[in-house]
């Protein structure tokens, strides 16, 4: 029997559990991509990566702050709020020693 349009011999070509699948990667990698954004934004890049970790922490967890939270969503949360303010502090200039702390 041939395959027809729309009719494949597999009903589901991509599963769900797939990393870049059709509905994007799935709530445990971005939990993993923020705490790696936000780990290296302490080092370089922190404006643009703390961002980015908070972010992919707040999708990981669901996008909504009620319920059950993984532990690598809410680390990446964390430390990319913590790199981001660090990260203005610097930019504003606030050195220790030179009057702002």
């Amino acid at each position: 029997m041939m395959a027809s349009f729309g009719h494949g011999t597999r009903r589901h070509p991509r599963s769900r559990g797939r990393t870049w699948s059709r509905t994007g990667p799935d709530r445990a990698t971005l939990g993993i991509i923020g705490v790696i954004c936000a780990v290296a934004g302490f080092f370089v890049l922190g404006i643009v990566l703390g961002p980015v970790a908070i972010v992919c922490g707040w999708l990981a967890m669901g996008r909504s702050w009620a319920g059950s939270r993984p532990v690598a969503a809410v680390v990446a949360l964390v430390l990319g709020a913590i790199d981001t303010l660090l990260a203005l502090l610097w930019a504003a200039g606030a050195t220790p020693g030179y009057g702002m702390f």
